[in-house]
């Protein structure tokens, strides 16, 4: 587990590092997520990880907390999006670094076969420690892209390529749409230049580019059409339409083009 919360505390640090020193200005200013300012990014992030503690502290209270949300869907929604709303910029901020905090040291403490229950199917700790990982990079992603930033992409990505190449039957389940039995190959550079794969070297459907591109679609922050991947097959193709690799209900993504023209000034 010391690996993955390393590089999870890291992602969370880079994201902090970009947010820490906005005014009350930045803070409101939109991101691609309708609706959402930068400040609901980050109570996104910090709500979740208090529910994260919650599951790796006392997994049965988060269980039981979960099946009564379930019984009532406006009683969670509105638990979701109301929780923290009050909070200042920097009470937010706070709050996140309290939560993040917390969560990792119930992580680094556990096994990483040990099961907790959370809003998707059971994961084991080293997945949820992933998820979380996820979620930092594809809020900070909807945060830099408001920004006009454009991030130095880290081998960290190979977390999240994992979890999307994991998840290509959750992002039919989840749909209620019958799962291909065809198998598709991932061929995908990392940033330091290795290549990452997975799937038969012979399945005829085939996915091949950068891992950033990858990931990006898998969490919805890019379009296919808006990224460099190859994408052989209609398996593959079917799937990169509906990646998800985060729990929850089925969401649609971004449109393609959306970000086409978006003029962005790297940074290290």
């Amino acid at each position: 587990m010391e690996q993955i919360c390393n590089d999870l505390a890291m992602e969370q640090q880079e994201l902090d590092a970009v947010v820490a020193n906005l005014d009350e200005t930045g803070w409101e200013i939109m991101t691609p997520s309708k609706g959402w300012d930068i400040r609901e990014q980050i109570r996104h992030l910090a709500y979740f990880e208090n529910r994260a503690k919650l599951a790796a502290s006392n997994p049965e209270a988060f269980k039981q907390w979960f099946e009564e949300m379930l019984q009532d869907p406006i009683t969670m929604t509105g638990h979701m999006e109301t929780t923290g709303k009050d909070l200042t910029a920097g009470g937010t901020l706070k709050w996140w670094r309290e939560e993040r905090n917390a969560l990792l040291d119930l992580l680094g403490k556990m096994n990483r076969k040990d099961r907790l229950s959370w809003y998707g199917p059971d994961l084991s700790a080293i997945s949820f420690a992933t998820a979380r990982l996820m979620e930092t990079w594809a809020h900070g992603q909807d945060i830099v892209d408001a920004l006009g930033i454009v991030r130095k992409p880290t081998d960290r990505l190979r977390h999240i390529a994992h979890m999307g190449a994991s998840t290509f039957a959750w992002s039919y389940t989840v749909r209620r749409m019958e799962v291909p039995d065809t198998p598709v190959r991932l061929e995908l550079m990392g940033p330091s230049g290795d290549l990452w794969a997975w799937g038969p070297e012979e399945a005829k459907n085939m996915i091949k580019g950068l891992a950033e591109d990858f990931c990006l679609v898998v969490v919805q922050r890019r379009h296919v059409a808006d990224t460099d991947l190859i994408v052989h097959g209609e398996t593959a193709r079917q799937w990169m339409s509906i990646a998800q690799a985060y729990a929850g209900p089925p969401t649609e993504g971004r449109k393609p083009g959306e970000f086409l023209k978006r003029k962005q000034s790297p940074v290290d």
